[in-house]
């Protein structure tokens, strides 16, 4: 009996999600472990292997199509046996209300996800600020098309939207595909190799690509302008970032509070650290004071809907990680039980993961407070976005050499400011400044870090 292949559900919060890319086609072999198909949820790209070995006989839902999680998508059996009845795709669930804090969506690397009936909560990831973007329009529905035009479209570098299927049911033909290059004078064009890979990876449709060369002959730089010029569908991602974010500056009131570290003494313990063979970030110092003051501000460590509430337990930490395509936010959970080492280590572990692909979904959900430190970006200060469903974010800027008053004197001292994003349902401006200062008293108390390493 054939078996079917669901799109699988990561998480108790995981709704729905779309097939990127479908690695297999109908009528190819599987073998247990094979990569079927790379899906897309709101917080990263992932991989779903095959649990049968058999022939692909059947693919239900194509790529670009968002469907409810444990929607049948295909099956996999032997060649020439009957296939079992299967639901059309459903509806994807409506949204939660909008008003209501949820945690922030960013991307993450692509990592390999096992389908299962039950899994660990998936939370979307977090997300640095981004400009407050409208929601793309949604994809586009896509062509149904056999693997030859496929493969002929991809090799053109044509869209395949425009063409018209004379198929079973409207699908594209490799005839079809060649009627439409002859229809245009595709043979005329006079394309670089090196335009044609450009249009090939970025998914350019050559045939709108104006050329600039003798000739009219298409260059690389003619790819590039119609790359400009031509509007991209935001990743769904790309989407949730902006729609997430756009939800928080509307319905949480915020309000900013900076203060500047001097952090000349702790540079020096660092390289009298380092020297020893002990390698301490500042952002490790920064990760270690700011629990310190959430322990001792715990109404920083809480959430509000805007009538009520919500006070955490633990100091489940978020340290933003820039990754290639974008931001992710990782978890260091009941932070506050760790010694420094300890904290460096799981911050390290983290950062590697995030960069790497490899973080699970668990790892990527329920913080209470987050830290977004652009310190190796070379800035003065930022203010960040807070993430739905906390009270506040540090924005970390660059530590930088400025005169300062220093016992008295003017001195040459190493600078950097922090920068408190607040909720003001539930932080007010005392407060704010009382916490945001003791991270900074923290930051500079030496001594005191001597002691804990």
């Amino acid at each position: 009996m054939a078996q079917t292949v669901i799109f699988p559900k990561l998480g108790q919060t995981m709704e729905e999600g779309a097939i990127v890319k479908w690695l297999k086609h109908e009528g190819d072999q599987v073998v247990k472990g094979d990569i079927l198909f790379e899906i897309e949820t709101d917080k990263a790209n992932l991989e779903v292997e095959s649990f049968f070995e058999g022939t692909l006989l059947k693919i239900l839902v194509g790529e670009g199509v968002t469907v409810p999680v444990n929607t049948v998508v295909g099956f996999v059996g032997t060649p020439g046996e009957s296939l079992p009845d299967a639901p059309p795709p459903a509806a994807a669930a409506p949204k939660a209300d909008a008003t209501r804090p949820k945690p922030a969506a960013a991307p993450a690397a692509a990592q390999t996800a096992r389908p299962q009936p039950e899994a660990a909560p998936l939370s979307p990831a977090r997300a640095l600020p981004a400009p407050v973007a409208a929601p793309a329009a949604a994809p586009a529905k896509p062509v149904a098309a056999s693997p030859r035009a496929r493969a002929l479209i991809a090799e053109c570098a044509i869209a395949a939207a425009p063409i018209r299927g004379t198929g079973p049911q409207g699908r594209v033909t490799e005839k079809d595909v060649r009627a439409y290059l002859d229809a245009h004078q595709y043979a005329a064009l006079r394309i670089t190799p090196a335009a044609k890979r450009l249009a090939q990876e970025k998914q350019v449709d050559i045939l709108t690509v104006r050329g600039s060369g003798d000739g009219g002959r298409i260059m690389v730089e003619d790819v590039e302008c119609a790359m400009r010029r031509q509007p991209r569908p935001m990743s769904r991602m790309r989407q949730v970032i902006a729609r997430r974010l756009t939800e928080s500056k509307q319905n949480i009131p915020h309000f900013y509070v900076t203060v500047t570290a001097d952090v000349t003494d702790l540079m020096a313990l660092r390289a009298a650290l380092k020297a020893k063979g002990i390698a301490y970030s500042v952002n490790d110092f920064v990760l270690a004071a700011t629990i310190q003051a959430l322990e001792a501000f715990p109404a920083v460590n809480s959430s509000s809907d805007g009538i009520s509430t919500a006070w955490r337990g633990d100091v489940d930490l978020g340290m933003a990680v820039s990754i290639e395509n974008g931001l992710v936010v990782p978890v260091i959970r009941a932070a506050q039980n760790l010694s420094l080492a300890e904290l460096r280590a799981r911050a390290q572990a983290l950062s590697e993961k995030a960069r790497t692909g490899k973080l699970t979904p668990d790892e990527m959900t329920g913080s209470g407070f987050t830290v977004s430190n652009m310190g190796m970006l070379n800035v003065d200060a930022f203010s960040a976005i807070i993430n739905p469903g906390e009270a506040g974010i540090l924005a970390v800027a660059s530590a930088r050499s400025a005169p300062a008053v220093y016992k008295g004197q003017l001195a040459i001292r190493t600078l950097m400011a922090l920068t408190l994003s607040a909720d003001h349902r539930i932080v007010d401006g005392a407060l704010a400044a009382a916490f945001v200062n003791a991270i900074k008293t923290r930051i500079e108390d030496v001594g005191a870090w001597r002691s804990l390493v």
